[in-house]
């Protein structure tokens, strides 16, 4: 018996603002879709936390027993700067500024983006398909969208009608709007004037002598919409009607539900089961931008290279941190934060490898069997993560309890908690105890600290005293080891 038959798991499904039940589509089998990255920079940490969210689901599900095909495209072409109509592709513009080929600029921040993830250590999707890879298949789609009298061409390009379709079915059936009021709210654009309605979105774009990348169709010479890739991989690699979509809630609207409308018109069916959103990441309590300078990227934050943070902070620590919240949850990135849950994080590794070593007695002072279900129940509750977390310190006080003689447990106890802390911890969570060479580089980075700050201190004294020669030795010699000292009314401070 499967060990999912005998556990009820619950998803938050946001077409249908609720919980309901999860049951796959094909007895065993879970078919479910990701969107990816456009990989025209370095992956930040608001996509990190979508992904490591998703891959936390991804986890739970295998360890249930499911076999899941798990795919996340890579958006390597076609996604406008303005995530619409208008503006230069992401990936071009990039290439020309870098001045490089487009598919350099693929290649690069796939690499980055591959890089960054197993850092985190997510696993990898079952397939991941790239949108150049599938230009046949979508062009494909079009024409059968066409057909179906649900799009039109217009000066090379082709819309989708969205009010055609809106007369059979519900355009904005997963954001929750109603197409009277978006129309009403409309103003048309110059940009927009090949539309028959400015609700209508591109399936193909006719390319502009300037635009670097581009294909032949039956339309012209040009590239699909940003929306129409999902639609193709996703049901490509797992049908046309399948069980999980999930992406970051930004793109909610338009981007799923211009999927949903795709899918509905191609097929006739509604595409997915179960749409799942993961929420925002905030930093020191504000929406991280690069143009405010609120930003930090996943590298920053593993060398402390950054002007946000005081410190540097390992990748197992960063997922730790990001799990003690739900998903659907804003998650604020701050130093605080951060700092606590390095040190929850080392008590529950501290914890689990003390397990072992835990003498036996004849009964056992806690019910470690209902304390296991308590944990299938955090995770079968939508992913709930954070509850996970609070269940799994509640074994942490029994261990360090048990250790110190103050509480007892049995073997087969024993043995329970030890499967259980690493299947929790590391299969499901997917956490990964900080090594002792990480660990030495952390005690380093604290020593080196504070002999700058005695350096510092010396140099204030040698100031006191008009000893200005010293003082400059002083702050040439840390210059020559990439150490810049900072004099203000405040004091000294120091950057590397």
């Amino acid at each position: 018996m499967a060990l999912y038959q005998d556990q009820e798991l619950k998803i938050y499904n946001s077409l249908k603002g609720e919980k309901e039940v999860f049951q796959s589509i094909t007895e065993g089998y879970v078919g479910m879709y990701v969107c990816g990255p456009t990989v025209y920079n370095k992956v930040h940490l608001g996509n990190c936390r979508t992904f490591i969210s998703f891959d936390l689901v991804f986890r739970y599900l295998k360890h249930l027993g499911y076999k899941v095909r798990y795919v996340r495209n890579i958006t390597d072409a076609g996604h406008l700067e303005d995530d619409a109509e208008t503006g230069e592709d992401r990936i071009a513009k990039k290439a020309r500024l870098e001045k490089i080929e487009p598919m350099e600029v693929v290649q690069k921040y796939t690499v980055d983006f591959h890089n960054t993830l197993q850092k985190f250590n997510n696993i990898p999707p079952s397939i991941e398909p790239t949108a150049t890879g599938h230009i046949v298949e979508q062009i494909e789609i079009i024409k059968d969208i066409i057909d179906k009298g649900l799009a039109y061409e217009a000066n090379g390009s082709v819309y989708f009608d969205v009010i055609k379709y809106n007369e059979s079915n519900q355009y904005g059936i997963l954001s929750g709007r109603k197409l009277e009021d978006m129309i009403a709210n409309t103003r048309e654009l110059a940009a927009q004037t090949d539309k028959k309605n400015p609700q209508d979105f591109a399936l193909w774009k006719k390319a502009e002598p300037q635009h670097i990348m581009r294909w032949p169709s039956p339309w012209s010479i040009g590239f699909p919409g940003w929306h129409l890739e999902c639609t193709v991989m996703s049901t490509k690699y797992l049908g046309e009607e399948f069980d999980i979509h999930g992406g970051g809630m930004d793109l909610k609207f338009p981007h799923h539900e211009c999927e949903i409308a795709q899918g509905k018109a191609a097929s006739g069916k509604d595409p997915v089961n179960y749409w799942m959103h993961a929420n925002m990441l905030t930093l020191n309590g504000k929406k991280m931008a690069k143009s405010t300078g609120n930003n930090i990227l996943p590298e920053d934050l593993f060398t402390g290279n950054n002007d946000v943070l005081s410190k540097a902070y390992s990748p197992s620590v960063a997922r730790f941190f990001m799990l003690q919240a739900n998903y659907r949850s804003i998650l604020d990135f701050s130093d605080e934060a951060l700092t606590a849950a390095e040190k929850g994080f080392q008590r529950l590794m501290d914890a689990i490898a003390l397990v072992p070593q835990l003498k036996n007695h004849e009964n056992s002072s806690f019910d470690f069997k209902t304390w296991k279900q308590e944990c299938y129940d955090a995770m079968n509750d939508d992913f709930n993560s954070p509850i996970l977390i609070a269940k799994l310190f509640d074994a942490v006080k029994q261990i360090n309890s048990i250790a110190a003689e103050k509480a007892s447990i049995t073997k087969e106890d024993q043995e329970l908690l030890h499967q259980s802390m690493h299947e929790f911890a590391f299969d499901i969570l997917g956490l990964v105890p900080m090594t002792s060479q990480s660990k030495t580089t952390n005690d380093d980075t604290s020593r080196m600290e504070n002999l700058v700050e005695l350096l510092i201190e010396l140099r204030k004294k040698a100031r006191l005293n008009r000893d200005f020669a010293l003082s400059d030795q002083i702050r040439d010699e840390l210059a020559h080891l990439n150490i810049e000292l900072k004099d203000s009314r405040e004091g000294t401070s120091y950057t590397l």
